[in-house]
């Protein structure tokens, strides 16, 4: 299958910091815009959270490879089933790259449906990301 990947954000901050961020689902609800997302519940390793027009989406944390890589899984009846990988490279103190992959487990018909909007969404969170202070 094809996979979906965002732009390349640059995080003024340190790998470690973002890791460390971002391996926590309870700092994700900044990254999600409050309007598009409604009734968010996260205990540290998985979330969940409705969202207009989509329906419910949980999401777990699944591997970690520190500093480097977060996986992530959707869970439960989530209208499209898929992997994310946040990857994470400090080029020098206080600037990491950060890229998103999206793996959709879909058919090609739906894969036509559902890859311009996670593109779209993995971008957005890449510029969520930037804006972040860690």
């Amino acid at each position: 299958m094809e996979k979906i990947e965002s732009k390349v954000g640059k995080i003024l901050s340190s790998d470690k910091k973002i890791f460390t961020f971002f391996s926590d689902f309870n700092n994700f609800e900044q990254l999600i815009p409050a309007d598009k997302v409604k009734n968010w519940l996260s205990d540290g390793e998985s979330c969940s959270f409705s969202v207009d027009g989509i329906g419910s989406v949980g999401l777990r944390i699944i591997e970690k490879e520190e500093f480097k890589l977060i996986k992530i899984s959707s869970e439960g009846k989530s209208p499209v089933p898929f992997q994310m990988w946040i990857q994470m490279k400090q080029i020098e103190e206080n600037d990491t790259r950060v890229k998103i992959t999206i793996d959709p487990k879909v058919n090609v018909m739906l894969m036509g449906m559902v890859k311009k909007p996670l593109k779209e969404f993995s971008d957005m969170l890449i510029d969520r990301m930037e804006q972040l202070s860690f």
